[in-house]
């Protein structure tokens, strides 16, 4: 009698309604502390959110947060695959893995950079969602330039050339002068000479037409696998239910 009442107590629909309670309380911990946030974010489906969060050195670093049976998927896209000093690239980013709170550094089989985490749907509350956000955020956006310079030297010192040659601003890699060789600003204004004083450097950005690429914007894949710009805009302020 006691095994017969604990096997109707633990019953497959009472499970399966428990993990849809507890899959609609994640949800709702997460819409909410991304309102708090005040961070653009959208629902592409029901059980995934798209956040943009704005960084210094990144532009935009783009998390998913995809609330499954059991646990909360943790997505973020960090980089595309390095052009050179792969074995560097990826070594700094496995001995960083060992400071990074509740996620990790990951690549996919094309070698892009992500970091990704997985979170008990029972541990998902709103201070643990904004540390998981501050999280991406630190990992994604704090050594963006580190790994630029790593994987991508060769790249950023060809478009510094490219610039200068035509005379165009070389302001936004004011970041990579270690790479460049460029000199100091020494014009009377604290600026180069004869030029307008450059305003801060917009790291993360584009580095120019001749690359064709941006490492800190995520790929979109084409069902044979190859890349094209992701272009859609976050709304401000709005957010699209599945």
């Amino acid at each position: 009698m006691d095994s017969a009442a604990e096997s109707a107590t633990h019953s497959p629909v009472d499970s399966a309604a428990d993990r849809a309670d507890l899959r609609a309380a994640a949800l709702t911990v997460l819409r909410a502390a991304l309102d708090d946030s005040g961070l653009d974010w959208e629902q592409p489906d029901q059980y995934t959110l798209v956040a943009a969060l704005p960084g210094t050195r990144k532009l935009s670093t783009t998390c998913s947060l995809r609330v499954g049976e059991h646990t909360l998927s943790v997505n973020a896209f960090v980089v595309r695959r390095p052009d050179e000093n792969h074995e560097g690239f990826y070594r700094w980013l496995l001995e960083r893995n060992t400071r990074v709170y509740g996620l990790a550094y990951a690549i996919d089989r094309l070698g892009d950079v992500y970091l990704v985490g997985r979170l008990p749907l029972a541990a998902v509350t709103a201070p643990e969602v904004d540390r998981l956000l501050g999280s991406v955020l630190t990992n994604a956006d704090e050594p963006f330039n580190t790994l630029l310079e790593l994987g991508f030297a060769s790249a950023i010192k060809r478009e510094w050339q490219w610039r200068v040659s035509r005379g165009e601003s070389t302001r936004n890699l004011e970041a990579f002068a270690r790479l460049t060789g460029a000199a100091e600003p020494s014009g009377p204004d604290g600026g180069a000479a004869g030029a307008r004083r450059a305003e801060p450097p917009l790291p993360g950005r584009p580095l120019g037409r001749p690359l064709r690429w941006r490492p800190g914007r995520p790929p979109v894949r084409t069902r044979r696998g190859s890349r094209r710009p992701a272009c859609r805009r976050r709304t401000a302020g709005r957010r699209r239910s599945g």
